[in-house]
C-alpha cells in the first residue's frame, strides 16, 4: 500500500506515523539520512494503546521530519499530482480507524482537513512525547486522526496523561475527554484575517461549520487580530532554531546513513549529511542556524521567546469572552505537487493557520475542513462543538 512506511500487523486498526518509535520496527521520520534505523522500544502512546488491547496496524509516511505540508517529502512515499496525507488518507477510507500522528508545524491539521476527517493536537504536555523522534521540542506533539470526534475522545483518552520519562509531561495521570458537553450559548469567533486569506472553497466550509454551530445554538462573531501572524513568525523562528539543534545529531556516525564518500571526519558529517537531507530540512537547518548565531540571536531568537508570552496573553484574554476560534486548517481546498525549493515559503505562508497552537500549546482541532483552536485544556470543548456540527454537515 502507498501509505505504509511498514506493515505490522494486517489485522491491527490503528497506524502510526513514522516519527512515532515502535520496537524493532524500522523508522525514519521520512529521511534517508535515519535509513534502516530500527528501534529498541515503543513510544509511551503506542505501549498504552497496545496495553488497553488496540493493535497497532503498521508505520505511514510522513514528510521528513514534518516540515513539509502534508508530508508530501518523504523520501519513501510516492509521488502524487494531488498532495494529501498518508495517516490521514487511511483513516478517510476506512483502512484503520484512528491513526497517531506528530504535530510539528501544523502538517497533521492541514492533512487532516484535505481529506475530511479529525485531527485533534491536544494541549501540550498531555501526552507523553517519549519515542518522538524529536524536531523542536517545545512545541511538537502527539495527537490523534480519526473519523469523527467520538473516536478521537475515545483514543486520546487512552494515549494522555503523565509519563514520568518525559520530562514535559503535565502532571495529572489522566484526561478524560467528552464529545457531549453544552455548547448551547457558547461563543465562537472566526478571524476575519484569516478566512480572507483562504481560497473560495475553504471559505464554504467555514460558513457552513459556522452555520451549524449556529443551529445548536452557538453565537459566531467575526473579529480582527493580527496574533496568528505574530505566532507564526515566532514558531517559524523557533521551530527552525530547534531544529537545527536537535538533529544535528545525524551525522552518519552512529546510525543511519553514512556516505562511502569521506577522507575524513568533516567530510564524513558534511557528506552525510548533504546526501541525508532533503532541500527543505536544509533550508530549515540554515536557517535555524542564522537565528541561533551571535549577530542575530537576541534579535531573532530571544525576541520570539518573549512574543511567545505575549502571544499566550492575548490568547487567555480572547479565551475569556470566546470559547473557541473557528478558522480555515488551511489556505487552499487542496494542493498540487510543486518544486521542493518552494516548500520554505509554502510552509510559512500556510503556518498563519496553524502555528499559534504550536507556539503556546494550546490544543487545536481539525474537523469537517476547518480548524477549531481552543484554550489549555479545552480539548472537551473543541469535541463537542465539532461532534454537534459534524451531524449536520456531513448528514
Amino acid at each position: 500500500m502507498k501509505y505504509y512506511a511498514t506493515i505490522i500487523n494486517e489485522k491491527g486498526d490503528i497506524a502510526v506515523d513514522d516519527t512515532i518509535l515502535i520496537k524493532d520496527s524500522v523508522c525514519t521520520a521520512g529521511s534517508y539520512i535515519l535509513d534502516g534505523f530500527k528501534s529498541l522500544f515503543s513510544a509511551e502512546a503506542v505501549t498504552r494503546l497496545e496495553d488497553k488491547g488496540y493493535k497497532i496496524s503498521g508505520k505511514t509516511h510522513v514528510g521528513e521530519f514534518g516540515l513539509d505540508l502534508v508530508g508530501e517529502f518523504s523520501y519513501y512515499g510516492e509521488k502524487e499530482e494531488k498532495l494529501s496525507g498518508a495517516a490521514a488518507g487511511l483513516v478517510s477510507e476506512g483502512k484503520v480507524s484512528a491513526a497517531l500522528g506528530v504535530d510539528l508545524n501544523g502538517a497533521t491539521r492541514r492533512a487532516a482537513a484535505l481529506s475530511g476527517v479529525d485531527f485533534l493536537k491536544p494541549t501540550y504536555g498531555t501526552v507523553s512525547r517519549y519515542g518522538v523522534i524529536s524536531t523542536a521540542a517545545s512545541g511538537e506533539q502527539i495527537g490523534v486522526y480519526a473519523k469523527d470526534a467520538k473516536k478521537t475522545a475515545e483514543i486520546l483518552s487512552v494515549i494522555a496523561g503523565h509519563d514520568d520519562k518525559d520530562g514535559t509531561s503535565l502532571p495529572d495521570e489522566t484526561y478524560e475527554y467528552a464529545v457531549d458537553k453544552d455548547i448551547a450559548g457558547k461563543k465562537v469567533c472566526i478571524v476575519k484575517e484569516l478566512f480572507d486569506l483562504a481560497d473560495e472553497e475553504t471559505k464554504k466550509k467555514v460558513t457552513s461549520f459556522a452555520d451549524a454551530l449556529k443551529n445548536k445554538g452557538v453565537i459566531v462573531e467575526a473579529i480582527s487580530t493580527d496574533i496568528f501572524e505574530t505566532a507564526n513568525i515566532a514558531w517559524q523562528i523557533l521551530m527552525c532554531a530547534e531544529t537545527c539543534n536537535n538533529i544535528s545529531r545525524y551525522d552518519g556516525v552512529k546510525f543511519g546513513h553514512r556516505t562511502e564518500n569521506f577522507r575524513n571526519i568533516d567530510e564524513l558529517y558534511l557528506n552525510s549529511r548533504t546526501e541525508g537531507f532533503n532541500f527543505l530540512t536544509k533550508a530549515v537547518i540554515f536557517y535555524g542556524s542564522d537565528v541561533l548565531s551571535k549577530e542575530r540571536y537576541k534579535d531573532c531568537y530571544d525576541k520570539s521567546l518573549r512574543v511567545r508570552r505575549v502571544v499566550a496573553d492575548k490568547f487567555k484574554a480572547l479565551m475569556k469572552e470566546y470559547c473557541a476560534v473557528l478558522l480555515p486548517a488551511c489556505g487552499k481546498s487542496e494542493y498540487k505537487s510543486y518544486d521542493i525549493t518552494e516548500a520554505f515559503g509554502k510552509v510559512f505562508e500556510e503556518g498563519k493557520f496553524t502555528s499559534l497552537a504550536n507556539l503556546i500549546g494550546v490544543p487545536a482541532l481539525s474537523t469537517c475542513g476547518v480548524q477549531l483552536i481552543g484554550d489549555h485544556f479545552g480539548e472537551s470543548q473543541l469535541l463537542s462543538l465539532a461532534a454537534a456540527a459534524e451531524k449536520e454537515v456531513l448528514a
